[in-house]
């Protein structure tokens, strides 16, 4: 969990200009960029070394942010949400926006998950939706300490804000489809 109670402002100022950094997340550290940025989400691809074709999750302040993903949710689907939200899990929702090709990679959904911890939630509301993979390349583990992260991204990132070790899990996973739940990830 994040610890520190002040917001570095040149790290929200970094991140709300597309910049990229690490960051204490509800669940992991996180290689944090804007949703907004495409080029903040092709850095953390090419820092993490990800597939292209698998989307990221994205942190979401409040359910108004899915709005400005041209996200609909039905009276269905908005009770799962309630039941999941605030908390670990991340549920996948289709998406009709084109400009969000960036984000979901031609898949047509995007991931959110609208965490519980509060300094999270007011870094969020800061500098908007963030795109937040774990601190890791693909296929090690995920850094739970910033020395790990630091291991891994050195000084390709533009910050990093020490929250401790984190070791959770990451979040579960979920896909939502007219009111049905499919289960892609346990944590």
């Amino acid at each position: 969990m994040l610890t520190d109670n002040k917001l570095n402002d040149n790290n929200i100022n970094c991140l709300k200009n597309g910049g990229v950094g690490v960051l204490p997340t509800d669940t992991l550290y996180g290689l944090v960029g804007s949703a907004f940025s495409p080029v903040a989400v092709e850095k953390i691809y090419r820092l993490k070394k990800r597939d292209p074709k698998k989307p990221l999750i994205v942190l979401i302040a409040n359910w108004q942010d899915l709005e400005k993903f041209g996200i609909e949710i039905s009276a269905a689907d908005k009770k799962i949400l309630g039941e999941c939200w605030p908390g670990p899990t991340s549920v996948i929702l289709p998406t009709t926006v084109d400009y969000f090709t960036y984000l979901h990679r031609g898949t047509n959904t995007i991931a959110f998950r609208l965490p519980k911890d509060k300094r999270l939630l007011k870094i969020l509301k800061e500098t908007g939706p963030l795109v937040a993979p774990s601190t890791n390349p693909e296929g090690l583990p995920p850094a739970i300490s910033i020395a790990e992260a630091k291991k891994y991204f050195g000084d390709q990132v533009s910050f990093y804000e020490d929250g401790g070790t984190l070791a959770d899990a990451p979040s579960t996973l979920i896909k939502l489809e007219n009111g049905k739940i499919k289960t892609l990830r346990k944590s």
